[in-house]
């Protein structure tokens, strides 16, 4: 009987740092109790081959590596692109049957991408190079795989937290060497329930809104003759913005804004939570939620009216807590998921009129691992 291997990679929550990790900056998240598994057997062959539970079986020829334009947005190119920086690095890879069940849920906001990404690394690091790859590097791997073969121009974050757990901050400032620390703090003793809620917005068709991000960010960047926002000098910024604004336009503008802010919060959010102090943490999360929503502009799409499920699920949170607890954008942004942080004895009174207002299920409570 063949052998069989056992895999499996997390989803992850962002905590902090709404979109900085492509311009180079800061961010707080945590691997949470939701995962991507796997089990594997070598078949003999150079065919790769994932049966992912709900969805149609995928094939990949390792003897073709290369990105393919038919692939866009689809799980071969992820699988294709990690197996090319495997092979890339040398290692010899041979084929496989991997059977693969998940409980991040698609479309969470949980990066259920990422973690799919980490857990083909996991298999080919195991498997044919004997582990030598670092979690750094397998998350490395997965945005090359997300950005050259799948086409989508994410950062790092999501990977990161997947691949090297439990609750992290990573600087990307120099994103082939991010710094990665772990914080180490319990959410369980902080008397409240972390939850995401699904708006039941969908994903489709947004990736053009997506891309927008990082590339007016890095418009107001190259005003300095700088390539990442990272790199720009906030005073110098403050300086030319009239300048700026006619050079980019406002939202190219507001976005970095949101940036620089968003960047120094993170760093608030660690202190916080080094210091024992939720409340200020719980602030710092709420500001992010209002700068994401007013500033970065990622909670409803450039002209939508009659659809706008993220910025009634906000503004529905914000009435439910009155005052306690935080609620901000998570991931992405535009459709998905809020994060919020509910009050111990008043979570299941929050789940009902939530349940009410938006559907059954739509509150999924996290656990981070």
């Amino acid at each position: 009987m063949d052998k069989v291997y056992h895999f499996s990679a997390p989803g992850r929550t962002e905590i902090g740092g709404n979109h900085t990790d492509h311009q180079h900056g800061c961010v707080i998240a945590a691997a949470v109790d939701m995962e991507t598994m796997a089990e594997v057997t070598l078949n003999g062959t150079n065919v790769i081959r994932v049966d992912s539970e709900g969805y149609r079986p995928v094939e990949i020829d390792l003897g073709d590596l290369n990105a393919k334009e038919s692939e866009r947005n689809t799980t071969a190119a992820l699988i294709r692109g990690v197996a090319a920086a495997f092979a890339q690095r040398g290692y010899k890879l041979a084929g496989f049957d991997a059977k693969v069940k998940s409980t991040v849920l698609p479309g969470s906001g949980l990066s259920s991408s990422a973690a799919f990404e980490v857990l083909i690394g996991r298999i080919l690091n195991g498997l044919f190079a004997n582990n030598a790859v670092s979690a750094i590097e397998i998350a490395q791997i997965g945005q090359y795989a997300e950005n050259v073969y799948y086409g989508k121009p994410s950062g790092l974050m999501d990977q990161m937290a997947s691949s090297v757990g439990g609750l992290v901050f990573i600087d990307f400032n120099d994103p082939k060497t991010p710094i990665v620390e772990k914080v180490d703090y319990d959410f369980v003793h902080s008397g409240y329930t972390l939850c995401t809620i699904d708006s039941g917005a969908d994903h489709a068709d947004l990736t053009d809104e997506y891309a927008a991000m990082p590339i007016e960010m890095k418009k107001v960047a190259k005003f300095f003759g700088k390539e990442f926002l990272r790199e720009v000098d906030e005073q110098e910024f403050y300086a030319k913005i009239a300048e700026i604004r006619k050079e980019t336009g406002d939202r190219a503008v507001l976005r970095a804004i949101h940036f620089f802010n968003e960047n120094r919060r993170v760093q608030l959010q660690v202190r916080a939570l080094k210091n024992d102090n939720f409340d200020a943490f719980l602030h710092y999360v709420n500001e992010s939620g209002m700068a994401s929503w007013t500033l970065l502009q990622n909670v409803t799409p450039a002209g939508y009216i009659e659809k706008q499920d993220m910025a009634f699920t906000i503004a529905l949170c914000q009435q439910l807590l009155g005052g306690e607890g935080a609620v901000r954008i998570h991931g992405g942004g535009f459709a998905g998921t809020a994060l919020v942080f509910v009050p111990n004895n008043r979570f299941e009174q929050f789940k009902d009129k939530i349940d009410a207002a938006i559907g059954v299920n739509a509150v999924h409570k996290l656990i981070i691992q």
